[in-house]
């Protein structure tokens, strides 16, 4: 296993490119508050479910990267907007599209719809860490070919660009 999470027997390069990701979710009682709507942290729950079957359906997993290299996505930061109320029984999806990449993280807009209509949308920013120590580590090749979507390569997002600040240290 590769500490910086290059190129490893466990790090086969593929994975389908993860350009847009849909994932239907109901809304449950449990998902409501008082009255009787989704309760604004839930969204939350449902933007993260989305991001780790988005990784599961491109053949890239989370527990892989844990298990294989070592490392974990956290969140380190989201910013949410809500629009529209959901309720309870009603059918909702949840679109992830990649919208950075960079050495170390990869920022996400999750979308969450009713039909055609955006009832919260969150861009989210990942950070991939070493579990060992919690220091930040380069996104192994097979996840960086699952977060590269063409998208991103067109905006010149692949590597950090010349200047680009970190929030934290350890990557080079």
């Amino acid at each position: 296993m590769s500490e910086q999470g290059q190129g490893s027997a466990l790090d086969p390069p593929g994975g389908a490119p993860l350009d847009r990701h849909s994932l239907g979710i109901r809304v449950y009682y449990e998902d409501t508050d008082a009255g009787g709507i989704v309760y604004h942290a839930r969204y939350l729950g449902m933007a993260e479910r989305a991001r780790t079957e988005a990784l599961r359906d491109a053949g890239a997993p989370h527990a892989e990267l844990a298990s294989g290299h070592g490392l974990v996505f956290v969140v380190h930061r989201v910013a949410a907007e809500y629009r529209r109320p959901a309720r309870l029984d009603e059918l909702l999806v949840v679109e992830t599209e990649v919208t950075g990449l960079w050495a170390a993280r990869v920022e996400l807009r999750q979308v969450v719809r009713r039909g055609r209509v955006a009832l919260a949308e969150l861009s989210v920013g990942l950070a991939c860490v070493r579990v060992a120590d919690g220091r930040a580590a380069r996104i192994p090749a097979r996840w960086r070919a699952v977060f590269g979507s063409e998208e991103a390569s067109k905006a010149g997002l692949c590597p950090d660009p010349p200047g680009a600040s970190r929030p934290w240290t350890g990557v080079t």
